[in-house]
């Protein structure tokens, strides 16, 4: 009864599959950018999204706690200098890259990270003058 589906994948999909693994956050967010851009692909919402489609309609069960935080830059305020330095920091990016990030809020700087390091992130772009959010 206890039956499991085997899925078989093509070689095209496992070579693509591994390529996305690897990419570290900047390029997957250049990734990411381009299938908006191009194609007008973007990526599912996820966190307390899908914690809500999940949950009952009779209130019985109970909400899973979120673990995994994404931190978006929403402005520069008057110290977009200071903001674009911290953000060179945190991401790794060029300080070019670090720049258009600033310019483009709202930008993800980190992705799926503990609350602690979202906390730090928070703190330290909010300390240079930007304004962020934890999602």
């Amino acid at each position: 009864m206890n039956e499991t589906a085997t899925v078989e994948f093509s070689a095209e999909a496992k070579e693509l599959g591994d390529k996305i693994a690897e990419l570290n956050l900047k390029q997957a967010k250049e990734v990411s950018d381009y299938l908006k851009e191009e194609y007008g692909i973007e990526p599912a919402s996820g966190g307390a999204v899908m914690v809500a489609a999940g949950a009952g309609g009779d209130g019985g069960g109970a909400e899973e706690e979120q673990t995994e935080f994404d931190v978006v830059l929403t402005g520069f305020g008057d110290k977009k200098l200071d903001v674009v330095k911290i953000v060179k920091a945190i991401t790794g990016a060029s300080l070019m890259e670090s720049k258009k990030m600033v310019e483009a809020c709202p930008a993800t700087l980190k992705e799926g990270v503990s609350k602690e390091d979202a906390e730090k992130v928070k703190a330290d772009v909010e300390g240079a003058g930007g304004s962020v959010e934890v999602k």
